[in-house]
């Protein structure tokens, strides 16, 4: 059984693309979302226009995945056209390429190490030193986790973290970001004078929700799951992180395709440069890899996910708000 250095550079011949595979993954997509949002202009039935929006924002998270692997060097590496297409897509879905892969670069240098595992994620303390929080701090640290934020990433996540946050923090480092917003500001606008605040609706509020909201969900449940660890820098290793702190999400093969992938994300943390059509393969190829932690979308595994609020080093796993009320209590006393 490989483990370590030796398991990552046995994936190695696993991380070159098909360059025909790449392109017809990336164009078949763009094709049925530009076909999805067109009908949705021009159609007037509503339960069509409501269907085709839900089917849009499934098709965004699709390309968002796709632009991930881009932004990883995964596929269409060196491609004027795709980096053209991509720059776009980045900033029509409010995750400028800026902003994105340096936070998202760090994430997977960075994955599970405590104190700085937060950058490019979401913030995770220890128990103590939540305890330690002042009261502000604690709810504030709450919301950043609460089911609520996640489910209006469009505007917590995106909106606000991607864009707003990231332009008034660095604005000469992610000017693109405020691109980002005037080019949604406008089409936004656009829109709404001559199509309607219906269509808007359909067309861009619906699919936005979903695409974001999914995202948001999918970015916090791979690292934060009932079985997840995590470590101190001197403990941390790129393997046992990737291994042991990044969920495989059990999906049916249609949220498969709509996630391109992602799911395997234990996979992809060992080696980003594979393709994420090729993930279910190498999968299938290493023992090593076929006995994963995992998770899934059903709701009683979202419910335990959103439970789990802090890192509790003694007992070696997360614990949620209950266990937390029982620790204030004591330290109180």
């Amino acid at each position: 059984m490989l483990e370590g250095k030796k398991l990552i550079l046995a994936t190695k011949k696993y991380a070159v693309e098909n360059r025909k595979r790449s392109w017809y993954n990336l164009l078949s997509t763009l094709i049925l979302l530009i076909a999805t949002f067109t009908t949705i202009f021009l159609i007037d039935m509503l339960i069509a226009k409501a269907l085709l929006s839900v089917l849009a924002g499934l098709l965004i998270v699709r390309t968002f995945v796709i632009y991930h692997d881009h932004q990883h060097h995964a596929i269409l590496h060196k491609s004027k056209l795709a980096d053209y297409i991509m720059t776009f897509f980045g900033l029509w879905v409010l995750a400028p390429t800026s902003i994105w892969k340096r936070s998202h670069d760090y994430h997977h240098a960075h994955n599970s190490k405590l104190f700085s595992a937060s950058i490019g994620s979401y913030p995770i303390a220890t128990k103590e030193k939540f305890l330690a929080m002042s009261a502000g701090e604690r709810r504030a640290y709450m919301a950043v986790r609460h089911p609520l934020t996640i489910a209006f990433g469009y505007f917590s996540m995106f909106i606000f973290g991607m864009c707003i946050n990231s332009f008034v923090s660095a604005p000469k480092k992610h000017w693109d970001s405020l691109i980002a917003l005037i080019l949604h500001a406008i089409l936004t606008t656009v829109v709404i004078v001559f199509a309607g605040w219906q269509t808007w609706i359909f067309a861009m509020l619906i699919p936005y929700m979903i695409a974001c909201g999914i995202g948001a969900y999918l970015f916090y449940a791979q690292h934060n799951f009932p079985a997840t660890t995590f470590n101190e820098k001197d403990d941390w290793r790129y393997d046992k992180a990737a291994l042991e702190s990044s969920s495989y999400m059990t999906m049916s093969p249609v949220m498969q395709w709509f996630t391109a992938n992602i799911g395997y994300h234990h996979i992809h943390h060992l080696n980003a440069k594979i393709p994420f059509y090729k993930l279910p393969e190498v999968m299938k190829d290493f023992p090593e890899l076929q006995s994963p932690k995992t998770t899934s979308l059903k709701i009683k595994d979202i419910i335990a996910c959103f439970k789990l609020k802090v890192w509790d080093p003694e007992q070696g796993r997360m614990i949620g708000t209950k266990e937390l009320e029982q620790n204030l209590v004591t330290a109180k006393a």
